[in-house]
């Protein structure tokens, strides 16, 4: 009987299709045929400048090598090489994808040297820019090799750049000779930013193995709506311990090209929405419906200042709110007064006068468009806790007035095609892959808010914010009904500041930086005291680590700004 230090891993390293041609996975294609988008600039041309350097976007791969499918291809990660690489473009690295998924989701760019051409039309150039963009490496570091562990043929090698160049990415093989120099180019140092470990595919932690050897995926450390960094799509791997945000040794390309010519014009931008946007279908319980911004003040909602106990009417622009500046905690928004008819009308909002309000900015250095559509609700339900099997819900604990929530779609600047969706979800979210999302209709996805609390989620189903392990947290349940808003046609966009001044007109709205909604507290000890005596005995907890389970904005919190105050505003999503 083996012992517990006794595990091996049968390191069988060969072609994947060799065993299980039908799981090749192939690249994902969306239910329709992308549309003829209109003509504009470099948006969706297959080909980007970021300055001395232009890059294609390659999706097409062959195996190289992955892990024996008899392990468990959950544990598993499996390498390619690009493939169909037009004349005068270089790979800068190799693709790596965990095993057990149906299709190839990523891609990694392949760049052509534009400086000479610019060294021509420049009579001023410093001496380094007169380097070449792209170089051939030195020579190859092997960093991993699969026969320290079996005896199989499994290679990671790392080009090692000349000096002033820096290494986009690893290659992989099945040999033990170093790869040709000429496969790979590394990049000029001036012409690239730093990269950090964003997600790991594979840890040899999870297979007791004795030998530490890990692969992540990369991504810019500086990322959002004014940053260059742009991610080559490569992997990088060590066989010393990293941890996500670490800087990495390789990089990541930089979009000198301030034009940010690839990026959609106003015309293509309505043409992707159109095209690409979800619905977003409430819970049929939901009592709490989305509205839009004008009809909430059209409606009675007050704005208050500090110090005054009488609150003033909104026009339908926003245009006597209070602009620019800071949320200093001076001003806040409400429903109409307690004795006013219409507070419990509006707090249950109205979905025929609904929209999505549109931010367009560009991501990843101007190589992807992030197209981040608003919903807002006027009021925010009370939540619901599930302990184990149990259901309980809460009288106030989760309530607020000034809903914001929204959802991200990211499109590729090379293709037009949507890659994937951000599911904003409370004070989380999810980027999730195009081929995992739900389709209804063309290309356009679906969106599940949540009842009550209207965070965004892509399938149906009961979504647990808490501990899984204990099987406590928030119930976000989804499901469609007949409440629901069509973004690909009832959206107004608010926001596409690369354009320049003009092209698009922020509502004033738009320019309140203040909260949403006023300062609330809860007792919210008190409330899960309550939940705690209704418990089972075995399943009873303290009242201390029961509130540690929840986030903190449950038991009370300032009253929600809008979406100019958000982190993603300027900066990324989570990722």
């Amino acid at each position: 009987m083996l012992g517990k230090e006794c595990w091996c891993w049968d390191w069988d390293w060969e072609n994947i299709s060799d065993y299980y041609p039908e799981v090749e996975p192939k690249k994902f294609s969306l239910p329709s045929p992308l549309p003829k988008w209109p003509q504009g600039k470099g948006f969706a041309t297959g080909r980007i400048c970021l300055g001395e350097i232009e890059v294609v976007q390659i999706t097409k791969f062959n195996t190289i090598w992955g892990c024996s499918p008899s392990f468990g291809k959950s544990n598993c990660v499996s390498f390619y090489k690009p493939d169909e690489i037009s004349k005068g473009y270089y790979i800068l690295g190799h693709y790596c994808q965990p095993d057990g998924e149906k299709h190839l989701t990523g891609y990694v760019l392949a760049a052509k040297d534009l400086s000479a051409n610019q060294n021509q039309k420049d009579t001023v150039r410093d001496s380094v820019s007169k380097l070449p963009a792209l170089q051939k490496p030195l020579n190859y570091t092997l960093i991993w090799s699969s026969d320290s562990i079996y005896n199989g043929s499994a290679y990671i090698w790392m080009p090692n750049a000349p000096v002033g160049y820096k290494s986009m990415g690893f290659l992989a093989s099945v040999e033990p000779n170093e790869p040709d120099p000429d496969e790979v180019r590394c990049v000029r140092a001036d012409l690239t930013e730093n990269c950090e470990a964003s997600e790991m595919m594979f840890s040899s932690d999870s297979v007791s193995l004795k030998n530490q050897f890990q692969v992540w995926t990369t991504r810019p450390c500086k990322r959002g709506m004014l940053c260059k960094g742009v991610p080559a799509g490569t992997f990088f791997c060590s066989t010393t311990t990293f941890s996500s945000g670490d800087k990495l040794d390789i990089a990541c390309l930089k979009n000198l090209d301030s034009s940010l010519h690839a990026m959609p014009n106003l015309e293509q931008i309505h043409a992707l929405i159109k095209h690409y946007g979800p619905t977003v279908y409430l819970h049929p319980d939901e009592n709490y419906l989305p509205s839009s911004v004008p009809w909430f003040f059209n409606n009675g909602a007050l704005l208050y200042k500090d110090g005054k106990n009488s609150g003033t009417a909104i026009n339908s622009k926003g245009s006597n709110l209070p602009a620019g500046g800071i949320n200093d905690g001076e001003y806040w928004l409400d429903l109409p007064k307690k004795d006013d008819a219409n507070r419990t009308n509006v707090k249950c909002g109205n979905i025929e006068s609904a929209e999505l309000y549109v931010h367009v900015k560009p991501a990843l250095g101007g190589t992807f468009t992030d197209i981040a559509m608003w919903i807002f609700c006027p009021f925010n339900g009370p939540a619901t806790v599930k302990i184990g099997l149990l259901s309980i819900a809460l009288n106030k604990v989760g309530e607020h007035v000034g809903d914001w929530e929204h959802y991200t779609l990211r499109v590729s600047n090379f293709s037009g095609e949507l890659w994937s969706v951000y599911f904003s979800e409370h004070s989380g979210g999810e980027w999730v892959d195009a081929c995992n999302l739900e389709f209804i209709e063309g290309n356009k996805s679906v969106v599940y808010a949540s009842r009550n609390g209207h965070a965004s989620f892509p399938h149906p189903g009961c979504y647990v914010q808490g501990s899984s392990k204990l099987g406590v947290g928030l119930r976000n349940d989804c499901a469609r009904s007949k409440y629901y808003v069509d973004s690909s046609s009832q959206y107004q966009i608010v926001a596409v500041e690369y354009l320049g001044e003009g092209v698009v007109a922020e509502p004033p709205w738009l320019q309140y930086m203040r909260e949403w909604g006023p300062t609330i507290i809860y007792d919210g000890r008190s409330e899960m005291e309550k939940i705690i005596k209704h418990l089972p005995f075995f399943m009873r907890f303290s009242v201390e680590s029961l509130i540690e389970l929840f986030p903190t904005e449950l038991y009370g919190e300032a009253g929600p700004t809008g979406p100019k105050e958000k982190d993603n505003w300027l900066g990324d999503e989570r990722w």
